[in-house]
């Protein structure tokens, strides 16, 4: 199988340094090294419970995914697929980084080995960790995830798997061809697994991949916002999915060079990331100067997967000039402690509940379980910046919010016309 890879790859003491001292007197490295571990605290806190038992095949013995209230009737076990794509996806990064001999690198390393001998269980029939694939709708949308940690970390998490894992997952992943797409975000789903299997030197269907672009460029309704089908939805889709995933789709036709129709890869990418920045201007003025922001739209339970794009643009080092690293890590890692800081996010055994803010199952849509929740470590990404980079150095800054109520300067706001 031929490989072409593209990509090598609650206010906190930092966030409080904000306000109390002057930039002067700020300790930047020990700020971005506190927020560095917050979130690698949390990353280990979300996937430990998942990887670990999932690696020896006894996941889902030992853990039965809370249910919606208002559940719809599918199958249960789809939240097994929901928990391992989602959390991979976001962790992938991460994982991608180099070991070294630090506490973090022997974790990395450590939930790496988990993560392979996850991916192999999650495909291997025999296994008591099989996930459903081969029934209901939703594993389309989960296999995108799960597929999509393969871009995000292709030496790392694609190539050591074994010959027979690979061929099972690419079986696996074509047969969810099988899963008709509504006109919605789900069409992206077809075509990040199309896009994954051309990443590998895989036959892969253009078709897929052709539809979803030129759909959602046609919702594409402004000012950084894309509509979820041909009516406007104010939710939170255009950070857990359509942003993201339209533009790491495009990437990966620009680096194969794939041709078809009349689709111009290149010119999209430049359209596609210069929406998802103006988009992440909105999303850092919607955090509050305490870290809270707008519990608006359904899937409100997957919490800070709202971030994922600002997070992407900093591990891809495309933030705008109106977003400093250090006032994009403030903020979000204040929105990280603001939900977080409530111990009843996970379970006594450290799963995810079903909440916003803490466990608050009534929020819970028809579709949502425990396993959904794990969209939420795509708010991690940017841990996929080694320690020493820039965004973990540089001082904490003012965000947006935080300036405005504070009376201090602050920039005005713009339609943008990309």
């Amino acid at each position: 199988m031929e490989r072409r890879h593209f990509l090598a790859s609650a206010l906190g003491a930092g966030t409080a340094a904000i306000a109390a001292a002057p930039a002067a007197a700020r300790a930047p490295v020990a700020e971005g090294a506190s927020d560095r571990r917050y979130m690698v605290d949390l990353l280990e806190k979300m996937a430990a419970p998942v990887l670990g038992p999932m690696s020896e095949g006894r996941l889902q013995a030992g853990w039965k995914p809370e249910l919606s209230p208002t559940w719809d009737g599918r199958n249960p076990k789809v939240g097994y697929l929901e928990a391992f794509g989602r959390l991979i996806s976001g962790i992938a990064p991460w994982l991608a980084l180099p070991d070294d001999d630090s506490a973090e690198g022997k974790l990395r390393a450590k939930l790496r080995r988990q993560a392979l001998a996850s991916y192999a269980h999650s495909v291997d029939p025999a296994s008591p960790d099989y996930l459903l694939w081969r029934a209901e709708g939703q594993p389309l949308v989960d296999s995108a995830y799960f597929t999509n940690a393969f871009l995000r970390a292709p030496k790392q998490l694609w190539d050591p798997l074994d010959p027979t894992t690979k061929k099972r997952v690419v079986e696996e992943i074509k047969g969810l061809r099988r899963v008709p797409p509504p006109y919605t975000n789900w069409l992206l789903f077809a075509a990040m697994n199309e896009a994954f299997l051309l990443s590998i030197g895989e036959q892969w269907d253009p078709i897929r991949i052709d539809l979803a672009v030129r759909k959602i460029n046609e919702w594409y309704v402004g000012d950084g916002w894309y509509a979820d089908g041909p009516h406007f939805h104010f939710d939170h889709y255009n950070s857990y999915v359509i942003q993201p995933m339209l533009v790491e789709i495009l990437e990966v036709l620009v680096a194969t060079g794939a041709k078809f129709n009349a689709l111009n890869p290149p010119e999209l990418l430049d359209q596609a990331t210069k929406r998802m920045q103006r988009f992440g201007e909105h999303l850092e003025r919607l955090i509050g100067p305490d870290g809270a922001y707008a519990p608006i739209g359904r899937s409100l339970t997957y919490r800070t997967a709202v971030f994922q794009p600002l997070g992407l643009l900093a591990w891809r080092k495309k933030l705008p000039q109106s977003l400093p690293e250090g006032q994009v890590r403030a903020a979000t890692l204040a929105a990280q402690r603001a939900i977080f800081r409530n111990p009843s996010n996970f379970t006594p055994e450290g799963y995810l509940t079903i909440g916003f803010a803490g466990h608050q199952a009534t929020l819970g849509d028809i579709y949502s379980n425990a396993g959904s929740m794990y969209i939420a470590a795509e708010s991690l990404i940017a841990l996929g910046l080694p320690a020493q980079d820039s965004y973990w150095i540089v001082p904490a800054l003012p965000w947006t919010t935080r300036k405005a109520f504070g009376g201090q300067p602050f920039p005005k706001d713009y339609y943008a016309n990309y």
